[in-house]
């Protein structure tokens, strides 16, 4: 068995994360997130063996147009010169939600700074929608959640068709080499330390060798999904804990690790999204915690 390592257990690469997450401290990130998941629908067509979509508790609910332009208009405040980041979904399949590029097109005007980070695994992408991906401006990249090149194996993990996802991608990678997507696209992989991580990469890079190729380690979702091998939980900071992560019900998840949202810190329903993540409690962990593993629930989390 092959083993791909995580980043932390390089000494190097942990003192370059500890080092990052202690620069935020003395950054606008201490009163202003970096990045924000906003889950405007909590909808998947997969059904991933690793993820606690299958089982999610909020499945289907969708944001009300009002919350969604309530959380936009209250993030104008963060400043205009500060890097920040926003991903329109969490634990769902942002193209299924037929407002997307409505949202889109609102987070372009009102946070013009903002950078967009999108995650899909790709089958519900048709030309059309990718036609209209390439007239919304600032998309960081297109991350793509593909998890397995071996067509019985990818169905078996996923829950969708092989050959239909396939073709989308091939679809994506032709107008990326033709010019036509201006935004990088990442084709990805939930890694489960065998052979298999290498294998993908190899793949990917022969049949998609215009898209980046990624391979990261699994985590157990703070133990919402079970039964994954995972690595200990480093004995380190996060920097997650300068970011957001806004559910369709408009609960604040702990973190993007907290899927089902378990830990709350907050809801937008009813408090703005700056009084949440200056909570006191929640802005104690970005002032003061040195390792996740002194605090409740980061000590499950193994998530980088």
């Amino acid at each position: 068995m092959l083993e791909i390592l995580s980043p932390y257990q390089f000494s190097e690469q942990r003192a370059e994360y500890d080092a990052k997450v202690a620069r935020m401290r003395h950054s606008h990130y201490m009163d202003y997130p970096r990045h924000v998941h906003l889950e405007t629908l909590a909808r998947c067509n997969a059904s991933c063996n690793f993820c606690p979509y299958p089982n999610l508790n909020r499945k289907h609910t969708k944001m009300s147009d009002a919350l969604i332009d309530k959380v936009l208009n209250e993030l104008t405040e963060l400043p205009p010169e500060m890097n920040f980041q926003i991903s329109p979904f969490k634990v769902s399949e942002p193209f299924l939600d037929t407002r997307l590029f409505e949202t889109l097109g609102k987070i372009n005007t009102l946070i013009p700074q903002a950078n967009i980070a999108l995650t899909s695994n790709a089958s519900p992408i048709t030309e059309d929608k990718l036609e209209a991906l390439q007239e919304v401006k600032n998309i960081g990249y297109l991350w793509i959640s593909f998890n397995d090149h071996r067509e019985e194996e990818y169905e078996r993990v996923m829950g969708l068709n092989y050959q239909r996802t396939h073709q989308r991608l091939d679809m994506i990678h032709d107008a990326f080499a033709d010019g036509e997507v201006y935004f990088p696209v990442v084709l990805s992989r939930v890694g489960d330390g065998s052979k298999a991580d290498h294998e993908f990469v190899e793949w990917a890079g022969i049949n998609f060798p215009l898209f980046k190729a990624s391979v990261f380690p699994r985590m157990e979702w703070m133990g919402q999904v079970e039964g994954l091998n995972v690595y200990e939980v480093p004995n380190m900071g996060c920097e997650r804990w300068f970011e957001l992560s806004i559910t369709a019900t408009g609960e604040v998840a702990h973190c993007c690790a907290d899927g089902q949202a378990e830990y709350p810190i907050g809801n937008v329903n009813d408090q703005h999204v700056l009084e949440i993540y200056n909570s006191p409690e929640y802005r104690k962990l970005r002032e003061a915690t040195v390792s996740r593993l002194s605090v409740e629930p980061c000590n499950r989390c193994t998530f980088m």
